[in-house]
């Protein structure tokens, strides 16, 4: 069994989480049950999904939660991109934030070629 901490690309999973919750604290009420929830559930799938294809038997499952994983980045991508229109977030936070998404995604790529 894999141990998913060892993975840099969960670290940045985590910290782009964390990141998350930290700047939604912040965004009107009326939008916990919307934008706030479907950002940190994008954000937390990232790192979960990773933990849990460590936990997996197999190459091809582990390979399968990474690809899931990449989804939720890109799905994040999308709503700190909607967040930026209606404006919540910041220019120089988007930058930051999709920023970091990039460089999750590439890193689940290149760790999803070795398998």
């Amino acid at each position: 069994m894999r141990n998913y901490r060892k993975y840099t690309v969960w670290e940045m999973g985590h910290e782009i989480t964390l990141e998350i919750y930290k700047l939604t604290q912040n965004f009107p009420k009326q939008e916990m049950y919307g934008l706030t929830s479907q950002m940190r559930r994008a954000s937390s799938s990232i790192p979960a999904n990773i933990a849990e294809g460590c936990g997996r038997e197999s190459d091809a499952e582990f390979k399968r939660f990474l690809i899931i994983a990449q989804g939720s980045a890109n799905e994040l991508e999308y709503f700190t991109l909607l967040g930026r229109d209606l404006g919540y977030i910041k220019e120089s936070i988007f930058i930051q934030l999709n920023d970091n998404a990039d460089k999750i995604r590439r890193s689940l790529n290149s760790l999803i070629k070795k398998l």
